[in-house]
């Protein structure tokens, strides 16, 4: 499909702007729009081809056929619209092409964000890269070295393989482990969780004002990005699990000066609520939802509306730091919208982590947190969905089929040791230590653990996009288990039945 780079010159009120599509696509087309614009060819001196891996003659390949996420009429209309831009493509005046080129530079060198990248993601850095050579910048041209390095640090080599990260995740991965080492409890972990929040601490983002506030002009900026650095593009997820695991630190200690964060995230996450009532990861109303009709978004993957997951966090941390659904109208509307996205089954969809079963140890948490009874409806269909989808050896695993376009619902797969926590936590959430399936997830967990303390995981249980990639996080498989099993025991040591915490 065509991608005139004139996008860039389009006002917010048209269809299309740049500023209704997801963080990700955005920062992807924009460098990939100016090699669209000057059509560069591949260098390719050893002629290496992968023709294998088609099914046809990939100079054959015209227009994606139309996904069954995608509306008949709408797809045809912009298959329409991208006939009447290839025509009148040639004829856009070079001046008018000059400047829109001029704006897509200077909307990646604002965000470039150093050696972390655009978005700091891979696909948009690469996309970087190849734009500066494009446009005849050497490789020295400190934008395009940057850039680079960025890629290289992303690249993992081991003796026997080597790949490419999409990204890191090292605010997430240490709030998480926070949150596990915290309910571990005992002496030799309260310096390493203040060491974990300490490094935390300075991340949050406070003085740059990212793509996010377009839709939401009047909130100050407080949250957390994913990566080491990405200012632009913090994210309510990680801001929520930061958080959470600050105001648990500080009631343990009360002397770490976490409240002043705690304060300015928490008005952040206010300010992005959604129109809907929930929360997406990185904009909010990002809901044009007539774009994923666009032929080049097949896979659905254009927007970042509102989802299960992300909302059920928000709505923990809220009512972790005291809020409640009579208090806050942010918490009643984010609990109205989880009550509402509950599917027939009983479970909820996972965005971020695979699948329904992470989605509802999300949603369970913060349904708990909010106070609703758990003799409430939703949970008790919840815990029986969750107890129906037991594996046979007492751990739970579901695969990313799960995630197909014609929703079959959760697909059976071999248990892991990160969805067994989650099933676990979220069963504890409802009230359900005692229960049969608690206790054989425990009994799992125990009987595979290994010599050295933590768990083998070799199955993707995050999502990147569903049905494009999927993510294995190293640290999954070693923070929930513990996290799981160390709540299990605190829950039955004090014979009490309530979380009292968000997550």
């Amino acid at each position: 499909p065509v991608l005139p780079v004139e996008i860039m010159l389009l006002p917010m009120w048209s269809p299309f702007h740049l500023n209704k599509i997801s963080y990700w696509a955005r920062t992807t087309i924009v460098p990939l729009m100016v090699l669209t614009a000057l059509k560069p060819r591949a260098i390719n001196r050893l002629g290496v081809g992968l023709d294998e891996l088609f099914l046809q003659d990939p100079r054959s390949i015209g227009m994606p056929a139309r996904a069954p996420h995608q509306n008949r009429g709408m797809f045809k209309l912009f298959g329409a619209i991208d006939v009447v831009l290839r025509a009148i493509e040639p004829l856009i005046p070079k001046r008018l092409r000059k400047h829109a080129i001029d704006l897509a530079v200077a909307f990646v060198e604002e965000r470039l964000n150093g050696e972390d990248g655009l978005g700091a993601i891979y696909p948009p850095m690469a996309n970087t890269v190849m734009m500066y050579k494009v446009l005849g910048f050497p490789e020295d041209h400190p934008p395009r070295a940057i850039t680079r390095r960025g890629i290289d640090k992303l690249l993992v080599i081991h003796d026997d393989e080597a790949y490419c990260q999409p990204c890191v995740s090292p605010i997430w991965d240490t709030s998480l482990t926070c949150h596990a080492l915290i309910e571990a409890g005992g002496g030799e972990v309260a310096q390493p969780v203040r060491d974990g929040l300490d490094w935390l601490l300075p991340k949050q983002v406070l003085d740059v004002e990212g793509d996010w506030a377009v839709k939401a002009p009047n909130v100050r900026p407080g949250g957390w990005a994913f990566q080491y650095n990405n200012a632009h593009y913090p994210d309510l997820d990680d801001t929520a699990v930061v958080v959470m695991a600050m105001d648990r630190a500080r009631r343990d200690r009360p002397s770490l000066a976490y409240d002043t964060a705690i304060a300015r995230a928490r008005e952040w996450i206010e300010g992005m609520q959604s129109d809907d009532g929930g929360w997406a990861a990185f904009d909010v109303n990002n809901t044009e939802y007539y774009l994923n009709n666009i032929p080049f978004s097949d896979h659905g993957a254009m927007l970042d509306p509102p989802t299960e997951d992300v909302t059920a966090r928000c709505v923990s941390m809220l009512t972790q730091l005291g809020e409640t659904a009579q208090s806050s109208k942010a918490v009643a509307r984010g609990v109205d919208y989880l009550l509402k996205t509950q599917l027939a089954e009983g479970s909820w969809y996972g965005r971020w982590g695979l699948n329904y079963i992470y989605g509802t140890w999300s949603v369970l948490c913060a349904l708990n947190a909010a106070g609703l009874d758990h003799q409430h409806a939703a949970i008790r269909k919840a815990v029986a969905w969750l107890a129906s989808i037991q594996n046979p050896d007492g751990g739970w695993g579901e695969d990313a089929t799960s995630y197909r376009l014609d929703y079959q619902g959760h697909e059976k797969s071999p248990s892991t040791a990160s969805q067994t926590a989650w099933a676990l936590l979220a069963l504890m959430a409802a009230g359900e230590v005692d229960h049969p399936a608690v206790a054989r997830g425990v009994d799992y967990l125990k009987t595979t653990q290994t010599e050295k303390g933590v768990w083998d995981e070799l199955r993707y249980t995050g999502s990147g996009f569903p049905r494009v990639f999927y993510l294995r996080y190293h640290g999954y498989a070693k923070f929930f288990p513990l996290w799981a099993l160390a709540r299990y025991r605190n829950l039955r040591a004090t014979n009490s039945k309530v979380v009292g915490v968000g997550m």
